[in-house]
């Protein structure tokens, strides 16, 4: 029963429409096969952003750290030469009222 049931349907799909719906098989496994190679291709590139974006933050929390420091220095170095031109300006006063 089952090889009359074969026989029937190849009698009802000519070999034109086979050989066609063969085709788009073999495409559609082309696509799939690049498809795949994208998806491969993209997964790799997204990791490599996501190192070069770690690297870059940790660039960034380093001049941070770097420009917190730098700031720190120079408030110390204000405080510094302000406290020398008051010395200075005291001095000066008193040479004035001398």
């Amino acid at each position: 029963m089952a090889v009359k049931l074969a026989e029937e349907v190849s009698a009802q799909v000519p070999a034109d429409d086979f050989q066609a719906l063969e085709e788009k098989v073999y495409r559609t496994i082309e696509l799939y096969k690049a498809a795949r190679e994208a998806r491969a291709s993209a997964e790799r590139d997204v990791q490599r952003l996501r190192e070069q974006l770690e690297e870059r933050e940790e660039e960034v929390e380093t001049l941070r750290r770097e420009m917190v420091q730098l700031r720190r220095e120079r408030e110390e170095i204000r405080g510094r030469v302000e406290k020398m031109l008051q010395r200075i300006e005291s001095l000066a006063e008193e040479q004035a009222a001398s």
